[in-house]
């Protein structure tokens, strides 16, 4: 057989094979799938693994091939979405992005859930594949819809499993990755940015196939995190910058659309809700209300296409999610203290957890100690 190929390994698109990891959610997963009639909301961030599972899940069911994927991305899916509750034994339907269907609907859809688990069809079943709170949107509709749904949430996974991710990787490939508890740390729970990272420092290394002879690489990590911060800064800065400047710039105002990014990027649900902002952050409470309740904050998400690919604003329930775990990814590496002067504000204060950072040897430690001493005389 050829060598496995890095791309094959550390897949950055696509369903992963070699590196494929259940998730803690799984067995509840299989058995929600193989329930007649009864709807199924997979709800939970981007990039933690959903689609993968359910892939692979249907898969282990031997019904893959029957299901019908759509897409709410879609507009050839939408008008096929739409029609779903008029439809007579139309199998298992996959609804993918469902949280980007409009209110209708969705109100529709929630209808059709409640009709078909109370007559516990088995020629119909939906399954719903969404952001967090997904599962909540829908019995905001129909209240006693609860019990007739499985909500399988999918957190953000323990670091042990995305270990057993870079691992399955490192066997595939026949080399050990000297940063591995880096990427794990990096990862943050997410399936995708452990492939990402991993790939890039493969890379680095020059490890492009599988090994011959095992081999450990000797990459440094901030290097790697560096480029990658580099090559998403090409696509999401710009969009980043206008999202933070919202939609009436004033360079000496309270910046509310950069704050929200902030503590977004502080998020480890990778979603924020207003209402717990406003009760968290008084201070922040009447510019953050005022842009939400004025509908600007929806107005401005939903008229930039850039911004609609990576983040999602529902104004029922006042939660502001990120849709690309890269973006995820490159809120958590923007050196904010910076960011609000590169953005144009004038007096906005974000504070950082350092100035600089040292990385040294054990044996300079008195060196990096002195070079400490010496900095922080000046207020660093």
């Amino acid at each position: 057989m050829p060598p496995k190929r890095l791309e094959e390994v550390f897949k950055t698109s696509g369903i992963p094979t070699h590196t494929f990891v259940k998730p803690l959610e799984y067995s509840s997963l299989l058995v929600a799938l193989r329930t007649p009639g009864r709807g199924v909301v997979i709800e939970g961030p981007s990039g933690i693994g959903k689609t993968t599972s359910v892939t692979r899940a249907l898969a282990e069911l031997n019904i893959a091939n029957a299901v019908t994927k759509l897409s709410a991305r879609r507009r050839d899916d939408l008008d096929v979405i739409k029609e779903l509750s008029t439809m007579k034994s139309f199998g298992t339907v996959l609804v993918d992005d469902f949280h980007r269907l409009s209110e209708n609907v969705r109100k529709e859809i929630a209808d059709l859930l409640k009709l078909l688990a109370d007559e516990e069809a088995h020629d119909c079943k939906v399954v719903l594949v969404g952001i967090n709170k997904a599962g909540e949107s829908l019995v905001r509709f129909a209240h006693d819809l609860n019990n007739r749904l499985e909500v399988i949430s999918f957190e953000t996974n323990p670091d042990e499993k995305v270990k057993e991710l870079v691992s399955l990787g490192e066997a595939a490939l026949n080399t050990t990755i000297n940063v591995m508890p880096d990427i794990v740390s990096a990862a943050h729970g997410s399936f995708y940015i452990a492939q990402m990272l991993s790939h890039q420092t493969c890379i680095d290394a020059g490890v492009l196939e599988e090994q011959a002879h095992h081999r450990v690489t000797g990459v440094s990590f901030e290097s790697t995190r560096g480029k990658v911060f580099d090559r998403l800064s090409r696509s999401f800065m710009e969009r980043t910058k206008r999202f933070a400047r919202g939609t009436r710039f004033r360079r000496e105002g309270r910046a509310p659309y950069l704050r929200l990014l902030h503590l977004l990027a502080q998020s480890q649900e990778w979603s924020l809700s207003i209402d717990q902002v406003v009760a968290a952050h008084p201070a922040l409470s009447g510019s953050i209300t005022q842009i939400v309740e004025k509908g600007y904050l929806a107005d401005l998400i939903a008229k930039d296409e850039e911004l609609t690919a990576v983040l999602h604003f529902d104004s029922q329930s006042r939660i502001l999610s990120v849709e690309d775990p890269q973006y995820i990814y490159f809120l958590r590496n923007i050196p904010w203290s910076k960011f609000g002067e590169d953005v144009g504000f004038l007096s906005v204060d974000i504070p950082s957890k350092y100035d600089f950072a040292l990385s040294f040897a054990g044996a300079d430690r008195p060196i990096a100690e002195g070079v400490v001493w010496c900095v922080a005389r000046y207020g660093v």
